[in-house]
């Protein structure tokens, strides 16, 4: 089945008895067992639930894997992942990453023994930097805020030399652009919020993985630290998923208008966007994803007032997160990646004029003329 209609007609993991189009939203937390001796595969809804469940099934589908696991939020997806570590181990990142998902390495990682490094650039690692106590290498590609490009295979390729996992984060590509599994990866984490929601309307996380054993542990640790994703938003979820495709085929094509307009203003000093770095970044995007998404970032020219241009926008929003049907523009250095300290956000290239914009699925042409209004009055 093509990807466009999995999204529709996945395989729900517990079966439908009454046949209804849409799977009913199963809110029960306890389940009665037939007996002492005899005890049926639902007991507590922290653990089972047939609504979380049938998500999970479609989005492993999605992916191409066998398991999937749904959880309360994007955090509590990756946060759960890193639980996979022990006191003595070493993760590597890449250095510009969402800003919770580095908070939690800097306070967390530091208070568990668990020590880890923000890598400049990753496409630049070697077996030297594999030393043995490196368990995991944990990336966005594209990267946040600055849709820096990663090459998966390169990078799996390396790192399973050493016995160490692959995590990406794929919240900004969605198994729709990017297949993670395909190129090595074996974790994959989304703050499923985004673009596999689309709508706003509910926060979520999830994890896929292929390999029996770490799904084994990835589940144990789901039942106990309990942060699951709830019945209500697992089934919402789903709702949102039938229509990723669509959504994303006209985010993507709203975008790429956009960034054709930017790059030609006297106003706009950069347009950061997957590929836009380099050549070699460019293939490499083409090589591994079939498209740029819906995020990009820009930096105004010296003369113009970030704050003025943002003050200034009519249709698009000034709000952090991004892939739901709105378009959205935050100041990273300020929002989602405040907690990096001033210095460290300097070095990374987060400029104190970098604007994030997330293009929804408006008229491309009413985005575009909101922007050319708003840099107009940003001088």
């Amino acid at each position: 089945m093509e990807f466009d209609s999995l999204v529709v007609q996945g395989i729900p993991a517990v079966e439908n008895e009454k046949g209804s189009v849409v799977p009913p939203i199963h809110l029960a937390t306890t389940y009665v067992q037939e007996s002492l001796s005899s005890f049926q595969e639902f007991g507590y809804g922290r653990g089972e639930n047939p609504t979380r469940f049938n998500l999970e099934a479609l989005v492993s589908q999605l992916e191409g894997v066998k398991h999937g696991f749904a959880f309360s939020s994007g955090m509590a997806a990756t946060t759960t992942v890193f639980n996979l570590f022990k006191q003595g181990d070493k993760v590597l990142l890449n250095c510009d990453l969402y800003g919770g998902t580095y908070r939690y390495a800097d306070k967390l990682f530091t208070q568990q023994g668990i020590d880890f490094e923000l890598v400049d650039d990753v496409n630049d690692l070697t077996d030297a930097d594999l030393t043995p106590n490196v368990k995991a290498i944990f990336i966005e590609t594209p990267s946040n805020p600055l849709l820096r490009v990663i090459d998966i295979q390169k990078l799996s390729d390396l790192a399973h030399r050493y016995d160490c996992l692959v995590i990406i984060d794929n919240t900004f590509m969605t198994p729709y652009l990017q297949r993670l599994f395909e190129l090595g990866a074996d974790i994959v984490v989304y703050s499923a919020t985004k673009y596999l929601s689309g709508h706003s309307d509910i926060i979520a996380g999830l994890v896929t993985v292929d390999d029996d054993d770490l799904a084994a542990e990835i589940k144990l640790l789901q039942s106990t630290l309990g942060n699951i994703l709830s019945p209500t938003d697992s089934y919402h979820l789903i709702q949102g998923i039938k229509t990723l495709t669509v959504r994303m085929d006209k985010q993507e094509e709203n975008t790429k208008k956009i960034i054709e307009f930017l790059e030609k203003h006297p106003r706009i000093a950069n347009v950061y966007y997957p590929g836009s770095s380099s050549a070699v970044e460019a293939q490499i995007q083409k090589k591994q994803a079939s498209g740029i998404g819906a995020v990009f970032s820009i930096e105004l020219v010296p003369e113009a007032s970030p704050e003025k241009f943002v003050d200034a926008l009519d249709i698009i929003n000034l709000a952090v997160s991004l892939g739901g049907v709105e378009s959205l523009i935050c100041h990273p250095a300020s929002m989602t990646h405040d907690y990096y300290s001033s210095e460290l956000r300097a070095k990374i290239g987060i400029s104190e004029g970098l604007l994030r914009l997330a293009i929804g699925i408006e008229n491309a042409d009413d985005l575009i003329k909101d922007l050319e209004q708003a840099l107009d009055k940003a001088v």
